[in-house]
């Protein structure tokens, strides 16, 4: 899912830029992700903000938490390495290339700053090309030099099916950096069932399901909650995909930080949290979401949520301006006194050719006792 954080409107005329492509195509269909994501920019969120309460507005005083802070690890780097069912093939002058599957993508990204590895006939095979808004979250086209493609494709991680889908966000469906995350989730999800014990996951911000269908395939209850009808959707398709529909996964469309404070007053508890929250959303009630004054009341609740005998909780954050040191020293805050360690740092993919790296999201991550990674 590659997420960058820095936007630039600069254009670099040097002749070693690959050629941008231009072609006839159709748009692609908007489908928001997490908590439905900014679409129109900070002016127009500050516009509709105006009209509808912030959940800061609503929110409880922050709760102190006593306890020593966790053992800790900084600056971490956890590495996707290109495979067959993706790949970051090269990136430069703003752009990456990518392949999903057996379809070649082409589309902005602000942190590639450098120049291409590739020749622009590399470039110029692409299948699909993302034009229009160079904003993480604007609309924007895709273009198909080679002929129109269908708007959904069959893809998959580790064997586990799933539809891609061009959207007018450039979005695919699928965030391709926390495979890292999932595939640990996957191992301790399978080791506690060898213990015979029951695993619950709490998906928060779930987008298309992935992180779901693969706890529920190691053998996990999971509770999947978005706020976005269609990605809800999207995630139940995917799921028949996967022939996972006898799976023990609830489909929640619900504001995040709302479903977290009932549950928490329903005293029901998780044994693996995932949160991955946008920088700016809206609920599907209008609620008002900001990264930096809503997430320390989320992460109260997270901590709320945690059973008697937890394994993991992630947190991932992406096209914000902050260190991982920011997600890092707030997780220690709320979680001081927790029985488990703390591993901070980044998500990059590995680019298939010329060796470089591609930051694509912050992480923080806790490992309970006794959920060895």
């Amino acid at each position: 899912m590659a997420k960058p954080a820095y936007k630039s409107s600069r254009k670099d005329s040097r002749k070693s830029r690959p050629p941008r492509i231009n072609g006839a195509g159709r748009a692609g269909e908007k489908v928001n992700s997490k908590l439905t994501t900014k679409n129109a920019g900070q002016a127009d969120a500050q516009k509709r903000s105006a009209t509808k309460p912030s959940l800061l507005e609503q929110i409880p005083p922050r709760i102190a938490r006593n306890g020593d802070r966790m053992p800790e690890t900084t600056g971490m780097v956890l590495r996707a390495e290109p495979n067959s069912d993706y790949a970051l093939i090269d990136s430069g002058n703003g752009e990456k290339l990518e392949r999903y599957g057996p379809v070649v993508i082409r589309r902005p990204e602000g942190q590639a700053i450098w120049l291409p590895s590739a020749s622009a006939d590399v470039w110029e095979n692409a299948d699909a090309v993302f034009s229009g808004n160079t904003d993480e979250e604007g609309q924007g086209r895709w273009n198909y030099p080679k002929g129109d493609l269908a708007e959904t494709w069959p893809l998959a991680f580790d064997g586990l099916p799933y539809h891609g889908r061009f959207t007018s966000f450039r979005h695919t469906g699928v965030f391709p950096e926390q495979a890292v995350h999932w595939r640990s989730m996957d191992q301790v999800i399978r080791a506690a069932r060898k213990q015979g014990r029951s695993v619950r996951m709490l998906n928060l911000f779930g987008y298309t399901g992935l992180a779901s269908l693969v706890a529920a395939k190691a053998g996990a209850e999971v509770t999947h909650v978005d706020a976005s009808k269609k990605a809800v959707g999207w995630a139940q398709e995917n799921q028949a995909l996967a022939k996972l529909q006898g799976a023990p996964i609830r489909w929640i469309c619900d504001d995040a930080v709302k479903f977290c404070a009932r549950e928490k007053r329903r005293s029901n508890t998780y044994d693996i949290i995932l949160l991955d929250p946008p920088a700016y959303g809206r609920g599907p009630k209008g609620e008002v979401w900001q990264l930096f004054d809503h997430l320390p009341y989320m992460l109260d609740l997270v901590r709320d949520l945690q059973s008697t005998n937890p394994l993991l909780t992630i947190l991932t954050s992406y096209a914000i301006r902050a260190s991982h040191f920011a997600l890092h020293e707030l997780v220690q805050d709320v979680f001081a006194g927790f029985d488990g360690r703390l591993e901070s740092g980044e998500l990059v993919l590995q680019q298939e050719l010329g060796g470089r790296s591609l930051s694509t999201s912050m992480f923080s991550r806790i490992i309970a006792k006794g959920a060895e990674l």
